[in-house]
């Protein structure tokens, strides 16, 4: 098990938006979270994976409604001290949107947009943080800045954050796509979005699922869509981008050979059960 420190590693992941009741229904049917009500707050409800809570799901804040926020995902950033960080990001550009706030026996937390106009949350935990940050699945594992100065942008989080640059392709008249976190740990990547995505710079999270092909089918099956993929992208992974039936934007990740090995143990029971579609599909090339 690999330890890596707090400050950085995103650790908390809410969705605000307009219709929690068809987000409720929504997920669990794509990455099969259960859910957990928060008894401190009723309109609040917690995400629910195998090793514990890793999000919740609330009405979009008023404040929000006014900025001209849509339905959107918020991932939080530990850190060790919250009114610090807060400091040190508005001296380096960054907007305040929240002051640092307190949320009773849980910890502290602010938020903030970039100085390209991304927003995420940094959060300061009252209690011990989970030691392993290998995603498992149903969990967070990838997380994608999509921005307009991907140089500037990366400085500013590794001041902010201490990240480190790990590997970056060249994705040709696109530009660079950067990868960040720790020495032999990637925690996301930073590109210059293309002129075409009219979107704001933003954060987009990447849940992790047995199957990113079955996953995104399960999007367009309960009202979501999916705007790119599934494909494979470098790293043996599989990925697609989806819109959730409120219009929030996430994506769905697996593993190239977690997915054929779940083919593999499934392939003999198909082939007895129905030899002559299997024939048909190998005719076809698939």
């Amino acid at each position: 098990m690999q330890s890596l420190p707090l400050r950085g590693r995103f650790v908390w992941h809410d969705l605000m938006t307009t219709d929690p009741t068809a987000a409720l229904k929504f997920y669990p049917k794509i990455f099969g979270w259960k859910t957990q009500s928060w008894d401190q707050n009723p309109s609040y409800t917690l995400w629910v994976a195998g090793r514990g809570p890793i999000g919740g799901v609330m009405p979009l804040p008023a404040e929000a409604k006014a900025m001209g926020a849509p339905p959107h995902w918020m991932p939080f950033v530990g850190i060790p001290e919250v009114d610090a960080t807060v400091r040190d990001a508005a001296s380096l550009g960054a907007r305040v949107l929240k002051e640092p706030t307190d949320i009773p026996t849980v910890g502290r937390f602010a938020i903030l947009a970039d100085p390209q106009g991304a927003v995420f949350a940094v959060f300061s935990s009252a209690m011990p943080m989970q030691g392993d940050p290998t995603p498992k699945l149903g969990e967070f594992s990838w997380h994608e800045l999509a921005t307009t100065d991907y140089s500037a942008a990366f400085d500013f989080y590794r001041a902010l954050f201490g990240w480190e640059k790990t590997e970056a392709m060249d994705m040709g008249p696109a530009g660079v796509y950067q990868m960040f976190g720790w020495p032999n740990f990637s925690l996301g990547g930073i590109y210059n979005k293309p002129p075409e995505m009219q979107a704001p710079p933003h954060w987009l999270s990447y849940g992790l699922a047995p199957d990113a092909k079955k996953a995104a089918d399960a999007v367009k099956r309960n009202g979501g869509q999916v705007l790119n993929g599934p494909m494979e992208v470098p790293g043996n992974n599989l990925i697609a981008q989806c819109l959730d039936p409120n219009g929030a934007a996430f994506a769905v990740h697996s593993k190239v050979e977690a997915v054929k090995a779940t083919g593999a143990r499934k392939a003999p029971a198909k082939a007895k059960a129905a030899p002559r579609r299997a024939t048909r599909r190998k005719k076809a090339g698939r």
